[in-house]
């Protein structure tokens, strides 16, 4: 099972994805304390998750993260994807092969898998070029990994609205795509 939970900068959409998880909680970190003020967002977020999560901080390989710590029954939250991209981008990455490869691990993992991303095509066009640039690789890679994952959740002032629901095949029980 895996979930793509979609929202704007304090949308709620970490605390949503954190209200999923299972016993066995793991969390893939995207983000990089390069300042002060990230490093209090960072501890911020810690805080919110509270007790019970194993981190991982991952800013470029997020998909062999998700291998090395997938296992049936586990709970992996990967967060954020927009930092992942940006951290892609700034190491002259392909940003495409990479969301292509994480796409794949989603198809073979046994954990419930939830990655949080921001929606950011809402707002006005960026007036320079390395803004669009990041706007459309976010905006491509959230539509990738819409079709990949079970279920689209997009949470707006802390309410969650489910845009892609897995189906239950009636005769196997398993999941499948919307």
């Amino acid at each position: 099972m895996s979930i793509l939970v979609l929202g704007g900068a304090r949308s709620g959409k970490s605390r949503y994805a954190e209200s999923l998880a299972g016993a066995e909680k793991f969390y893939i970190a995207t983000a990089q304390a390069f300042d002060a003020e990230m490093q209090a967002r960072i501890a911020a977020h810690r805080a919110q998750r509270g007790q019970g999560w194993q981190t991982f901080e991952a800013p470029l390989d997020v998909a062999d993260q998700l291998q090395a710590l997938d296992a049936r029954g586990r709970f992996i939250l990967i967060d954020c994807l927009t930092l992942w991209i940006s951290n892609l981008m700034h190491a002259k990455r392909d940003v495409g092969a990479e969301v292509e490869k994480l796409c794949h691990m989603l198809e073979l993992a046994k954990a419930k898998v939830v990655l949080v991303s921001n929606e950011v095509g809402q707002g006005i066009v960026p007036e320079n070029a390395l803004a669009r640039a990041f706007r459309d690789q976010q905006g491509f890679a959230n539509q990738r990994l819409a079709q990949a994952v079970d279920e689209v959740v997009l949470v707006v002032a802390g309410l969650p609205m489910v845009l892609k629901k897995a189906r239950r095949k009636p005769d196997s029980g398993k999941t499948t795509e919307s």
